[in-house]
Parts: structure tokens; C-alpha cells; sequence
């Protein structure tokens, strides 16, 4: 059970954040459908950072001074790193949305197509092959909290809530969930927040009142790519094994149904990262997926085709979207360019 709870946020974390990136950019009134873009961007962009950190001896440092927490920081390290290439990448959609007055729809599809073929190039002419991996080996292990960090020994029994939640865990975890609270506050309990939030609802209105309409919308573009950029990284990390490869399984548009799903609110997105963050952990590891502790496998003595649980989440994310989408209320101007004439 405690191998079910670590690997459900493992898979849940990145949807939260990045489903959050989305609120920042559509709560503003721009549709971001380039979620998956900027994390796939985020991803090589993190990669390649730790790969500098390594060909700088640093990796190696810290692991000869055997202080494995420096190795948290510089994780971090990366972490900020890919949001800023985030948050840059965003910038095209931004100028498409808000000065050309594109369709920020086909905007953010082509800002799909775009990001997977220029970290292919970019991979292909670094690493000479269609995946930029950091080290041979388990590298996502390098990154991993084990209770010897606590200043456990090995004999040392956590329990259940310490296996779940201390031990072979990822600092990603808790940074991501400390952000997302702090995000969070920030856009419903500030003043930015609110300014940001009224230009998603009725722009005119809200520039009626001194309110930079246009840079409020390119505010909430570059947070939201500088979130969705974080979210690839820690994707690349946790679940890619510290490797890009111009593909993030498709979360960046299951982050668009979780966003969906929790109304664009943050507390219900919560709620239904984890949901889906759940049905993916089943996916990726139901055949060694021991509940009980008892030794049994359950589902994989079902004798299912292996095929159908790699296609649950996506199964789960149509059903529960048919259910939920009616009730959904999008902010008003969303996708509608801003026009300063129009009342």
C-alpha cells in the first residue's frame, strides 16, 4: 500500500502543477492548449542542465562527499532552470494570442508540433541518438530521499506512513505541493491574483479601472509556462528516468482534462491529480503491484491484456470528463482576443 501511495504522487505531482499552469494562462483569458509543448521543453531543457552539472564534476562531487542532500539542490537547480526556458517558450503564445490576435487554439497546436521537433534536432545533435539520457543506470535513483538520509540505518522500520511518505521519495514531491499552496494563494488572494482573474471574466471592464489588460494576459502565459516548464522537468526525473526524448506521455494534455475536471480551481485539480495520478500508477505497474504485502499481484493474476491498462487512464479521463464537462464553467473570455473598442 505504501508502494501504491509514493508512486500515485510520483505520477500525480507533474499533473498538478502543470493543470495549475493552466489555470494561470486561461484564468487570464488565454486558452493554453501548449501545455504539453512547454512540459516536453521543460523536460530537455532540465535534462540537459543536469547533464552540464555532470560534465562539471558536480554529480560526482557530491557523491564522493557522500551528502546526498546537495543532490536535492541541485535538482532544484534544474528545476528553476526549466521553468525560465518554460516560461520563454510560452512567449510565442503569448505574442500569437494577445499582439497578432491569433486562434490561441491553433496556436497552441502548433506550439505542440513545434516543441517535440526542436528538442529531437537539439537531442539528435548533442547526444547523437533520439534520447538525452544523464547517466547509464538508474539515474532517477539519484534523486531518491532513502531513510539512510534521515540518519536511519538500514534495521530501521518507518511504517506505513514513513515508507509512504519519507522513504524512496522524491523532494519534487513536497516542493511541488508547498508550490502549488503558494501559487495557489497567490492568484485568489492577492491583488494580482484578482486583476489577473478579471481579465479572464470581462477584460473591458476590468481596463475600465487602470488595468493593463494585455500585460496581465502576458503575465498569466509566462507563469503558466514557467509552471508547465517545472512540471517537465519533474516529469523527466521522477517517471522518464532522467531522460528526454521529445515525448512526456501525453501529460500534458491529461493535465488539460484534470484542469477541466477541477473547474479551474486549484483545490478540486488537487483532487483529480490524483485521481488520474492513481489510475497511471496501475497502468505503469500492475503487474508488480503488490497492495497487501502479501506477495499476491492481484491484478496482473487477472489475465487482462496488458494493452488495457496502459489505455486506463486515458479510458478514465473520457469517462469522467462525459460527466463533469456540463458543469464546467470556463472563465468568460477565455480564447476571445481583447478588444480594446468593444464593450
Amino acid at each position: 500500500m505504501a508502494f501504491l501511495v509514493r508512486q500515485t504522487l510520483v505520477y500525480a505531482i507533474p499533473l498538478m502543477i502543470v493543470a495549475l499552469a493552466g489555470v494561470f494562462s486561461e484564468r487570464s483569458g488565454i486558452i493554453n492548449l501548449a501545455l504539453e509543448g512547454m512540459m516536453i521543453f521543460g523536460a530537455f531543457i532540465g535534462v540537459t542542465c543536469m547533464n552540464v552539472m555532470v560534465g562539471l564534476g558536480w554529480f560526482d562531487a557530491v557523491k564522493a562527499s557522500g551528502n546526498m542532500w546537495t543532490m536535492q539542490w541541485l535538482l532544484l537547480l534544474a528545476m528553476m532552470v526549466s521553468a525560465v526556458a518554460g516560461c520563454v517558450f510560452s512567449l510565442l503564445l503569448a505574442f500569437a494570442a494577445i499582439n497578432l490576435k491569433a486562434d490561441q487554439t491553433i496556436g497552441g497546436t502548433a506550439l505542440n508540433m513545434l516543441a517535440p521537433a526542436i528538442v529531437l534536432f537539439l537531442v539528435r545533435i548533442t547526444a547523437k541518438q533520439n534520447n538525452l539520457l544523464l547517466a547509464s543506470g538508474d539515474s532517477a535513483t539519484w534523486f531518491m530521499i532513502k531513510k539512510s538520509m534521515w540518519g536511519f540505518d538500514k534495521s530501521y522500520k518507518f511504517g506505513f506512513f514513513g515508507d509512504a511518505f519519507l522513504n524512496k521519495v522524491y523532494l519534487t514531491t513536497y516542493f511541488c505541493i508547498i508550490l502549488f499552496i503558494i501559487m495557489s494563494v497567490f492568484l485568489y488572494k492577492t491583488r494580482f491574483g484578482i486583476r489577473l482573474r478579471s481579465c479572464g471574466e470581462n477584460p473591458q471592464a476590468s481596463a475600465s479601472l487602470g488595468i493593463n489588460v494585455n500585460k496581465m494576459r502576458y503575465a498569466g502565459v509566462m507563469i503558466s509556462g514557467a509552471l508547465a516548464g517545472l512540471g517537465g522537468c519533474v516529469f523527466a526525473v521522477t517517471t522518464a528516468n532522467a531522460s528526454a526524448n521529445g515525448d512526456v506521455a501525453g501529460f500534458g494534455f491529461l493535465a488539460l482534462a484534470v484542469m477541466i475536471f477541477g473547474n479551474w480551481k486549484p483545490l478540486p485539480i488537487a483532487g483529480g491529480a490524483l485521481l488520474f495520478g492513481l489510475f497511471k500508477c496501475i497502468a505503469a505497474s500492475y503487474n508488480t503491484l503488490d497492495v497487501n504485502g502479501d506477495g499476491v499481484y492481484a491484478l496482473a493474476s487477472i489475465g487482462l491484456d496488458s494493452n488495457f491498462y496502459r489505455m486506463l487512464p486515458y479510458l478514465i479521463t473520457l469517462i469522467v470528463l462525459a460527466f463533469t464537462s456540463k458543469s464546467s464553467r470556463a472563465p468568460k473570455a477565455e480564447g476571445i482576443p481583447y478588444d480594446p473598442g468593444k464593450r
